[in-house]
């Protein structure tokens, strides 16, 4: 018997209707806020350094705005549309920050479907007390076959101390 949480299934152009929506939930870990700053170079002390961070407007330590964009990226990949989907545009409004141990829930909605298997897809992101800390919309390409695969299993990464 297959594990539905480690199958990734799409949904097709033809499927998708408008105000059809998809959530995805991730939370900031100091893990992930070091690995993120590793992969994309950003090592702004306001994300990594808690004296520094202290005397920023923020009074601590906070996620990087991309990490959050980089959710809606994920859930765009493996919730809706789903494999197979081409991400083509973004627009990103940061409204508030994330902070060390932040549930972020991304909420993508169908706004509008185009030609060419083009979709305007609204993207929103609240945490975990029901604070909107992104919006935005993405044009996607969705795919035009139904797939499903299994989740491809990453590598176990420790963080050096």
């Amino acid at each position: 018997m297959t594990d539905t949480l480690n199958v990734l299934e799409n949904i097709t152009y033809n499927e998708l209707k408008e105000g059809d929506s998809a959530t995805l939930s991730r939370t900031l870990t100091q893990d992930e806020l070091v690995l993120f700053a590793a992969v994309s170079g950003d090592v702004n002390p306001v994300h990594l350094d808690a004296a520094f961070a202290a005397e920023s407007m923020f009074k601590e330590r906070i996620g990087h705005g991309m990490w959050s964009g980089s959710l809606i990226s994920a859930a765009l990949a493996t919730v809706m549309p789903g494999p197979g989907t081409i991400y083509l545009e973004q627009n990103l409004a940061f409204k508030r920050p994330v902070k060390l141990d932040d549930t972020l829930n991304i909420t993508l909605t169908v706004l509008r479907k185009e030609p060419r298997n083009r979709v305007l897809i609204s993207c929103n992101v609240h945490n975990q007390r029901g604070e909107q800390v992104v919006v935005g919309e993405a044009k996607v390409i969705a795919p035009t076959e139904r797939v499903s695969l299994l989740k491809p299993s990453l590598p176990e990464i420790t963080i050096a101390s």
